[in-house]
């Protein structure tokens, strides 16, 4: 152990009165023993007194005997621990001093006074020693007395401001730390104090005098010092600087919140919003983001240059904020001028950073958010916002001039952060823009609006299993045809996206051109079948994309409807689809007979057809399998029933009764594309069809004229007589020349007027296009230039060869 002088290292713990003294020659030989030290060491005053002390002493400690007697010679004592070599046992460690008992004019003697180590706590140190260690501790260190004043602080103190430790005493903590809340401070000393319960690691952040642009963060610990009655005496506290690692905490702190409130949506500007909300105010005082206009059309990245003689570049605030307020200005175009940081950092893709604003920031284009209410340039940080290598815009960040200005941590840390949200906007705006693509096909594929007709009154609703992008494979059709009737077409791709949609528009466009055909629904399906099959046997033979995995049309399902509104006649075929229900205008509701075909491009069984009449105000419900499937605990069974609860609740119209049925039916995210289309059929009344069966009499033909002739008087279409009595004599004249079997005339009387000669052939007529010297062939071909559309239908008992007229009034 270390020398120290006697007085010097006085032990507060060493009672005196407590220790065993002993009496030693000049030599060191034990010359008084005592009963106490016949207790502590085991040795009897006969074994004892003669002995040198090193004998007593364990073989390391006896050694140092003649070292510590020098010392004590020299300096006049000397204290420290020892081990002594106690009688038949262990060595047991003792603190001892050793003093001079010299006597004038007699012979030299030294005291030593012993006292075990098993109640002591170590040896307390000298004032000297204690001022070397707090004075040159790196940790602030002060004691304050019972009224918080001032009585002691160490050098490291003043560095955390407030002055030198003279300048300190008897003045309170908000005297010389006025930017310290020293009121929470002072009441963690009062608890202190009240309770002898020491607080450690009270974590304090403000701004301090010698700092005052910088919020520093200190970690403060307090104990009370009693004195030897335990009274308190005051507070002893240590301060330590943490401020690197407070900024490193609210460095994460601010990207975790930038993690989870940045990119919550595919929406460009809210995503620029975003951003500007999680960095105010806690990395900056206000912010401002720009993006280029072609990135919020989700198109590539293009800098686009103003029209301005020095080629400024045009940006779209897409989002600012100002501390204190809310995010306004932005949705606005702004101009960065040439040369400016902005359009430095937006063509080099570099940050640009300036302490101070200079006085020429004015030219370089838009104005700034607001910062405060201070006239002090504020510190700007400008960071492109870039992703996969591209430039998407530029955001600037201000803090007032109050407030440290940015630097190179502050750089590395807004750059992390643009590029978050970077990622986030470029991911936007790929989704805007698969999404705009997605629509212009949607939008292609499914009808804007179902066509106007007599027959039924529809109404429709779709909801895909897509969300994103809102295309599925399902799809519905309302298909006018000849002689006032319409086809009603459901009907479903597997798979959902974008890919489904493609190939439901392809079996879409396939389907109305079949039905342009007139053919009977059974035969419909039965070529859409063939045509499914073939396009799947291509598709084999083709080389598949890497990344891309078409839907296929094999396996597809699809329901067929004829309705006739002269007779209320519906004919229908299904390719594994599931049959409508019908509502009857009584309320009964029942799900038609239908036979079921198999999905197309399956093969099997060739399709059939199933007819019904329906009464007037019946309602047709054509739907995909997915109204039916919704659901954990799903059965064919109780899909329907589901479905009928559904269509029996009442509504005001049928478009509200086909949403109610999808919103009671189907969730707002379903598992599978849903259809839905629902018709409420009509009829035309008897005084809008005329009829005449007509022998195979080329005399017929003018009493056709004349019959015609006198209808059109009675519907007031007199201005049609003409070119109807040219119709009626083309196509009677046709049926006699060239078909056999009875000949009927119809006309209807709907949104236009449709002129039907029915006999009883089988060839399908053809337009001709007759030379000038020819002297007949022209009959269909005048009809095709007087009417809007003509065509032939064949039906069980022969062919129906019809033509359309517009009529003048649409509301006839």
């Amino acid at each position: 152990m270390g020398s120290h002088d006697v007085g010097d290292s006085a032990r507060r713990w060493f009672d005196v009165a407590d220790a065993v003294p002993l009496l030693l020659d000049p030599r060191g030989v034990v010359t008084s023993w005592t009963r106490d030290a016949e207790r502590l060491f085991g040795y009897t005053a006969a074994e004892a007194v003669g002995k040198d002390l090193a004998g007593l002493l364990t073989v390391g400690e006896a050694a140092r005997v003649p070292d510590v007697l020098e010392l004590c010679r020299r300096s006049g004592g000397w204290a420290g621990l020892l081990s002594v070599r106690r009688k038949n046992q262990h060595a047991v460690p003792v603190m001892a001093r050793i003093t001079s008992a010299d006597e004038p004019g007699g012979p030299g003697r030294w005291l030593v006074l012993v006292n075990e180590m098993g109640e002591a706590h170590g040896w307390s140190m000298s004032r000297s020693v204690l001022e070397q260690m707090v004075a040159g501790s790196p940790i602030g260190i002060a004691i304050v007395d019972t009224d918080l004043r001032f009585v002691w602080s160490n050098a490291t103190l003043a560095q955390f401001g407030g002055g030198a430790p003279d300048s300190r005493l008897g003045l309170r903590l908000a005297d010389v730390q006025p930017g310290f809340d020293a009121d929470a401070v002072e009441a963690r000393m009062r608890q202190v104090l009240e309770t002898g319960e020491p607080v450690v690691g009270y974590e304090h952040v403000g701004r301090l005098r010698a700092a005052p642009f910088r919020e520093t963060a200190h970690m403060l610990s307090f104990t009370r010092l009693d004195d030897d009655r335990h009274r308190p005496m005051g507070v002893y506290y240590t301060v330590v600087d943490i401020t690197d690692r407070h900024r490193a905490r609210q460095r994460l702190a601010l990207l975790d919140r930038a993690g989870r409130h940045i990119g919550r949506s595919l929406d460009i500007a809210r995503t620029a919003r975003e951003l500007a909300d999680v960095v105010v105010p806690g990395f900056a005082d206000a912010v401002a983001v720009d993006l280029l206009e072609s990135v919020l059309k989700g198109a590539e990245p293009v800098v686009e240059r103003a029209e301005t003689p020095d080629g400024s570049v045009e940006l779209r605030r897409a989002g600012q904020r100002s501390a204190g307020g809310t995010g306004t200005g932005a949705d606005v175009v702004v101009v960065h001028r040439a040369g400016s940081p902005a359009v430095r950092a937006l063509t080099t893709g570099l940050a640009w950073r300036t302490d101070r604003l200079g006085p020429d920031a004015a030219r370089w284009g838009p104005d700034l958010p607001p910062v405060g209410t201070g006239t002090e340039p504020p510190s700007v940080l400008i960071v492109p916002v870039r992703a996969r290598g591209a430039t998407l815009g530029v955001t600037t960040f201000l803090r007032r001039a109050t407030q440290e200005p940015f630097d190179e941590d502050d750089v590395t840390l807004a750059e992390d952060l643009v590029s978050r949200a970077a990622v986030c906007v470029d991911n936007a705006r790929r989704y805007t823009r698969e999404r705009d693509a997605a629509l212009v096909l949607q939008r292609s594929l499914l009808p804007h609006r179902l066509p106007e007709q007599e027959a039924v009154e529809v109404a429709a609703c779709y909801r895909p299993a897509d969300v994103l992008t809102g295309l599925g494979g399902d799809w519905y059709d309302l298909i006018p045809l000849s002689g006032a009737r319409v086809a009603l077409v459901v009907g479903e791709v597997q798979g959902h996206g974008i890919d489904a949609a493609a190939a439901m528009g392809r079996l879409r466009t396939a389907v109305r051109t079949l039905a342009a055909l007139e053919l009977p629904p059974d035969e419909v399906l039965a070529h859409l079948d063939d045509l499914v099959s073939r396009t799947a046997q291509e598709d084999e033979g083709a080389p598949e994309e890497e990344y891309t995995q078409p839907a296929r049309a094999v396996g597809s399902g699809c329901l067929y409807v004829v309705y006739d509104p002269v007779d209320g006649r519906c004919a229908m075929a299904a390719a594994g689809h599931p049959a409508p229900a019908v509502v009857l205008p009584d309320g009964t509701i029942r799900f038609v007979d239908l036979p079921q075909g198999p999905p197309l491009g399956a093969g099997g069984p060739p399709f059939e057809s199933a007819e019904l009449v329906l009464p007037e105000g019946s309602t047709l419900a054509l739907h995909t399998d997915g109204l039916l499937s919704q659901g954990e605990e799903w059965t064919p069974d109780a899909g329907r029933e589901r479905l009928v609860r559904a269509l029996t609740a009442r509504t005001d119209s049928l478009d509200l009764r086909c949403r109610a049925v999808i919103d009671v039916l189907v969730p707002d995210r379903p598992h599978d594309d849903v259809a839905l289309l629902m018709a409420r059929t009509r009829r035309l009344s008897p005084d809008r069809v005329a009829q005449w069966e007509l022998p195979a009499d080329p005399a017929a033909v003018a009493e056709a004229r004349k019959a015609a002739a006198r209808r059109l008087a009675e519907w007031d279409l007199t201005d049609l007589t003409f070119t109807t009595e040219l119709v009626v004599s083309e196509l009677v004249t046709n049926a006699i020349r060239y078909a056999t079997g009875p000949i009927r005339l119809r006309l209807i009387r709907e949104r236009t007027l449709v002129c039907e000669v029915h006999d009883g052939g089988a060839t399908t007529p053809h337009l001709r296009h007759p030379r000038t010297t020819d002297e007949g062939g022209r009959g269909l071909l005048l009809v095709s230039q007087v009417t809007r559309r003509w065509g032939t239908r064949f039906v069980p008992e022969g062919k129906i060869i019809w033509a359309e007229q517009s009529l003048t009034d649409p509301g006839v």
